[in-house]
């Protein structure tokens, strides 16, 4: 163990100790039971963040500094895969020209979901592979970028992926410096960083990502929790290819369970509904019905899908002829009555003595079997292991969230392969240029996130380590601090114009076990952080709060209402400067107004004698905090976008790639259905605001839990 990481430990251990002491306390000895409503939700937004905290410093336990990586093998196959929907041809030839020019032997694939003649032409000019959907793929659901990589999977054979975002230029060593990794036979997985070169120093969009793109992965590393980031990673095409032939058995699996189920319920009702002295009827229903046990027993025991769903159907069908052939013999019967009773009737023109009784006895006689073959076939055709409309029956890229990246490593992890975060730029891509883009892009990617959750929650995840589960939780955990960040903008409002305090006082008690937390809290972030810039990352935890909101609300309306998802497309060109895009922080402006009037009106009451000193105090400067953090979003909605220092009007990227002026891509996480999109986890939102926490989300403010999880 490194001094660094015995520092780490020993920060985190006192980190938590002081936490949970302060928020035991808050819960049985403070709460304000006469102001109950607000003072419950109060400590459950700081118990929110206390949990973010721990999370947190559970990842920094095991934190994973790699060295120098090892040496690759020779002779292996590498694939290249560029992933593009509508970026600029000219965008997307950089980032190809500069695949070429990786130095290991490869083979270079522009995968165009455009399907665009002059994205080909260009391709086939520069020597580089096209790849667009195939007809499969017309009418069929196409699952955004995942659906593209999957179609691509179909049709490219090496041994390994090196997937990249339209706009993410490769550094020539990039395989040289992560293909190592994989002499380890389980290693399924190497993501590098994402840096972004259109970025000023003082990232007014908080675009860079210094802490989830260092200490956060590194410590999921340590836990083998690393995940996929959507572009800048390798990817052995083994373990996608497990990961969908796994699902698509495993969905199987439960569609024909379910099945059998009901369609055991469906048997058992027509055999009931069967008259007793139709035996071979009420024979061949319970055969089929026993066939349905057996089969769920044999599945139970994990015995071949296929092979118990080929069994049943031999079966059912042989019910369904002997079935069929008696209802024959059946009909038959009737015809040779019918003709005795013409016979017996002396008539020779067909009519019949008594007609009604002989319909009645062929409807009783054809009912109950015709009926049972029904349900029977109807029973079948449930248990027909198929995949209907998809357009393949095996997706290695997960399908379930608008960001595939996080879904499918979750599912590598569950299937016993590894991962490794490489702390290395080895691509240079472009991030948004203006405050709408932005806002766009981070909303998909916690939308992406909290899909997830909603569908594959990690702790339910059994096939997953817990250090696993809860280094992914964590990371959909920090998505939720939009709720907490509502309660700590109106706490400090509502104590300094209606003087209601949420606890029973502000005694030493409070202050005791406050403010070592705070301290011991910001100084593990301080450690952790080791120099990076962290503080725009804090900032945006908080100042996107109605973004995760919005996020929630639309993913949980979407995966359990069945709503359409209500999210846009990242833009890929940098939009024209139309002045300060306030209507796009209103929320936020409001909350900066309510926060400056309180203060005013605090200040009033305090020297009217209507309020405490030591509150009115505390209160603003918990007022002065949130201002602090609210002010980028001033910063944002004024920037007009990226201007080098004393470079070219159109500079190139760090490898000749594309010009640092052009606008937003696809390359930024979220960016368009079937091209990039980054990992639904480049940062948590945080919950820097609390007085309790600094903590920020991993990836939506591009920092993390020690930001205040971002």
């Amino acid at each position: 163990m490194t001094r660094r990481l015995l520092l780490i430990r020993s920060i985190v251990l006192v980190t938590a100790i002081l936490g949970l002491n302060y928020v035991v306390w808050r819960w049985l000895f403070s709460v304000n039971w006469d102001a109950w409503w607000l003072a419950v939700p109060l400590v459950v937004a700081e118990t929110y963040s206390l949990v973010d905290s721990l999370l947190f410093g559970l990842g920094m336990w095991r934190l994973k500094e790699r060295g120098e990586p090892p040496l690759p093998e020779e002779g292996l196959t590498v694939d290249v895969l560029i992933t593009t929907y509508n970026e600029p041809i000219d965008l997307v030839m950089a980032t190809a020209r500069a695949a070429l020019d990786i130095r290991y032997p490869h083979e270079t694939w522009i995968l165009d979901d455009g399907n665009r003649p002059e994205m080909r032409a260009a391709a086939e000019a520069a020597g580089v592979g096209w790849i667009t959907r195939s007809q499969d793929w017309v009418d069929m659901p196409r699952h955004a970028k995942a659906g593209n990589l999957n179609n691509a999977l179909e049709q490219t054979e090496g041994e390994f992926l090196l997937i990249l975002d339209a706009d993410q230029v490769p550094e020539p060593q990039i395989l040289d410096r992560t293909l190592g990794y994989f002499r380890d036979e389980k290693m399924g997985l190497v993501q590098t960083n994402q840096f972004f070169v259109n970025v000023p120093d003082d990232d007014p969009l908080g675009s860079q990502a210094p802490l989830f793109y260092g200490p956060i992965q590194a410590g999921k590393d340590g836990w083998n929790a690393a995940f996929f980031c959507g572009s800048n990673a390798v990817l052995r095409r083994d373990a996608l290819m497990q990961i969908g032939v796994v699902r698509y058995a495993d969905e199987m699996a439960l569609k024909v369970w379910r099945n059998l189920y009901y369609g055991e319920s469906v048997i058992k009702k027509a055999r009931r509904q069967t008259p007793r002295e139709e035996t071979l009827v009420r024979d061949a229903l319970g055969e089929v019905e026993q066939a349905v046990k057996d089969a769920r027993e044999r599945l139970g025991r994990g015995e071949a899908m296929f092979d118990v769903t080929y069994d049943f159907q031999r079966t059912v069908e042989e019910v369904r002829r002997r079935l069929v052939a008696s209802d024959l013999e059946v009909m038959a019967a009737d015809l040779e009555a019918i003709a005795a009773l013409e016979e017996q009737s002396g008539e020779g023109d067909g009519s019949l003595v008594d007609p009604q009784s002989v319909l009645e006895r062929m409807s009783h006689r054809d009912w109950s079997p015709l009926g049972a073959i029904d349900s029977v076939q109807a029973l079948v055709d449930s248990v027909n292991v198929d995949r209907h409309g998809e357009a393949q029956a095996v997706m290695p890229m997960a399908t379930i969230s608008v960001t595939e990246d996080m879904a499918t490593c979750m599912r590598m992890h569950g299937l016993g392969w590894k991962s490794a975060y490489h702390d290395e730029n080895l691509a240079f891509g472009l991030a948004p240029e203006d405050l709408e883009t932005m806002l766009t892009q981070r909303l998909r990617w916690a939308q992406g996130t909290m899909q997830v959750m909603m569908r594959e929650n990690p702790l339910s995840q059994r096939r997953l380590t817990w250090g696993q589960r809860l280094m992914y939780f964590s990371t959909m955990w920090s998505y939720l601090s939009g709720f907490a960040a509502i309660i700590y903008l109106a706490a400090p409002v509502i104590y300094l114009v209606f003087g209601v305090l949420p606890v029973q006082a502000l005694s030493s008690d409070f202050f005791i076990r406050l403010v070592p937390f705070l301290v011991v809290n910001q100084l593990l972030f301080l450690v952790v952080a080791n120099g990076r810039k962290t503080w725009r990352g804090q900032q945006y935890s908080l100042a996107l709060f109605p973004t995760w909101i919005r996020a929630f609300t639309s993913a949980f309306g979407n995966v359990v209402m069945g709503r359409s998802l209500d999210f846009a497309v990242t833009p890929k060109e940098k939009r024209s400067p139309t002045g300060p895009a306030w209507h796009l922080v209103r929320p936020q402006l409001i909350a900066m107004g309510a926060l400056v009037v309180a203060s005013v009106v605090g200040v009033a009451r305090l020297a009217a004698g209507q309020a405490g000193g030591v509150g009115t105090v505390l209160n603003l400067l918990w007022v002065a905090f949130d201002l602090a953090i609210f002010s980028v979003i001033i910063k944002a909605a004024r920037y007009r976008g990226f201007e080098p220092v004393d470079a070219p009007p159109t500079p190139a990227g760090p490898t000749g790639g594309p010009s640092t002026t052009a606008g937003t891509t696809g390359s930024t996480p979220g960016s368009t259905p079937g091209s990039s999109s980054s990992p639904a986890t480049a940062a948590d939102p945080t919950t820097s605001s609390t007085p309790t926490t600094s903590h920020t989300p991993d990836r939506a403010s591009g920092q993390s839990h020690a930001e205040g999880a971002a």
